[in-house]
């Protein structure tokens, strides 16, 4: 399976770091602005199951909107400011799993293409913890019009790429989102083992690859 492959497209929240530390720094933010991520969790719950959009912030700032009884402008730059900009610092204090900066190095120099795919804008990590100097492409879904698990961000980081889907293996964390929506769009998937499945021995019969840690990922890659 491996030597079909040409090009490595990660997922970042949860997939490049532990998404645990992440929530448990944002819990004093979170509740200082609970009705809002109450109402905006509901509202990317729908965007999760929605076709494509032609604009996918105005919308998501219409069903805002629509939730709080607001206008839609007022909705926009409400997510703007409690979101994209407001978890942004928090980031800068969350580090990535150990050994991910080494294997984009060995992957890279291995012959991989490299690429990031996130359903939230990749800018807001910042520099990413230093991997993205290795990647070919970092491409959020939302600018693609769709979430995962639709396939549409992934088609798109196929054809932007000029791969195939089948010639890219997609690792993340999460088993709906990730790792089907990836399988839908034809693509190999690499799941990353959380705690209870590493200590049950319990891998992921729909993955193509399981895996504990990045050094682990990357001799699987590189055997």
């Amino acid at each position: 399976m491996v030597e079909k492959i040409s090009v490595i497209a990660f997922d970042i929240d949860g997939t490049l770091y532990p998404s645990l530390k992440f929530y448990l720094r944002i819990i004093p933010y979170f509740l200082h602005h609970i009705s809002f991520f109450q109402k905006f969790n509901s509202v990317r719950k729908v965007l999760h199951k929605t076709a494509p959009l032609p604009d996918f912030y105005e919308y998501q700032a219409r069903l805002l909107a629509e939730k709080k009884q607001i206008p839609v402008q007022q909705a926009k730059d409400q997510i703007q400011r409690y979101v994209y900009d407001g978890l942004k610092p928090y980031f800068e204090q969350i580090k990535s799993f150990d050994y991910v900066l080494e294997s984009f190095k060995r992957l890279k120099e291995a012959g991989y293409r490299l690429a990031l795919l996130s359903d939230f804008p990749p800018s807001q990590k910042g520099e990413t913890w230093g991997v993205l100097p290795y990647c070919e492409l970092v491409l959020g879904s939302e600018e693609c019009g769709a979430l995962k698990p639709s396939k549409y961000p992934f088609g798109i980081l196929a054809q932007k790429l000029g791969v195939m889907p089948e010639e890219i293996l997609y690792v993340g964390n999460s088993v709906k989102y990730d790792i089907i929506g990836a399988k839908k769009a034809g693509m190999k998937t690499a799941y990353i083992l959380p705690f209870w499945r590493r200590l049950f021995s319990k891998p992921l019969k729909l993955a193509d690859i399981n895996f504990s840690n990045y050094r682990q990922f990357t001799d699987i890659m590189l055997k």
